[in-house]
């Protein structure tokens, strides 16, 4: 007896070496990729990482699809011909996994479509922030701010606000009480976006000539009445996307500061009492 068949005779067995070769290719080709791009660097990290994690994903459903169809074809005669007859669409219909394709292609347009990459902070149907941790065929996991890592079918996400396509403005707004001269307010504004960009120079966005494209600046009074408390003016600054939560933290820190300092007074509720035949009356916030 050739071991062909000795493989044949005893099925069990050359099902568990099937599963074997099967573990050993996902393993070389993942190992592959991953020290090609580790000596390669033609291309950005964080879509390295994206394009690792979506083959090595591919390479794990392969596999495991090809050694299920080849574990069945061990215990059913004439599985190819069936397989065949039936064709690869009837059969995946047939197992329900309608799911499973609508999973998948999401996945891939994700990835075609540049939609986001490993690294990225990105908002999920305006319902979960995190961090993008692993992007798979299947399934799209991001850490939150808490730690914990959520997983959620790539057919289930609808819509995608990502925190690192190539730029970030931060905006921040300041309500200014009405009792405060304005040109008083916009002057001191100037000194606070003088300090930022100062001290977070680095957190700017650069052109190719490494100069700021948009250094922090006093954009201007963007509403006279805001809430019907005060002065609104609004301070913009575009930075690198990798800095913007520093930067974001860094600025509202600068610019509370320095309006404290020259005694700033920002716009706050109000509520006057009248007093009418002994009864106070409310008006006002």
């Amino acid at each position: 007896m050739n071991w062909m068949e000795f493989l044949h005779h005893y099925k069990l067995v050359s099902i568990i070496i099937a599963a074997i070769i099967a573990r050993v290719i996902v393993f070389i080709i993942n190992k592959t990729v991953h020290n090609f791009f580790i000596k390669t660097n033609f291309i950005e990290e964080r879509k390295e990482q994206t394009i690792e994690s979506m083959i090595r994903s591919l390479t794990k459903y392969t596999a495991t699809i090809s050694f299920i169809f080849f574990a069945i074809s061990q215990y059913v005669s004439n599985f190819g011909r069936i397989l065949a007859g039936a064709g690869v669409v009837g059969v995946i219909v047939g197992f329900g996994a309608q799911s499973i394709i609508k999973d998948i292609l999401s996945g891939v347009f994700l990835i075609y479509e540049k939609q986001l990459h490993k690294g990225d902070f990105i908002t999920i149907n305006n319902t979960f922030n995190g961090t993008v941790v692993d992007i798979g065929l299947r399934f799209l996991k991001i850490r939150e701010w808490s730690g914990k890592v959520l997983t959620i079918s790539n057919g289930e996400v609808k819509q995608i606000h990502n925190f690192n396509i190539e730029q970030m403005r931060v905006i921040e707004r300041v309500v200014v009480s009405y009792r405060e001269n304005p040109e008083r307010v916009f002057d001191v504004l100037e000194m606070a976006v003088d300090k930022i960009n100062e001290q977070h120079e680095d957190c700017l966005k650069l052109d190719p000539t490494n100069c700021p494209v948009e250094p922090f600046k006093v954009y201007g009074m963007t509403t006279i009445n805001s809430g019907y408390r005060g002065i609104e003016y609004t301070i913009t600054g575009l930075v690198d996307d990798a800095y913007y939560w520093d930067a974001a933290t860094e600025a509202r820190r600068i610019i509370a500061q320095t309006l404290y300092d020259y005694e700033i007074k920002l716009a706050e509720d109000t509520m006057l009492l009248k007093q009418v035949d002994n009864v106070f009356l409310k008006e006002g916030k």
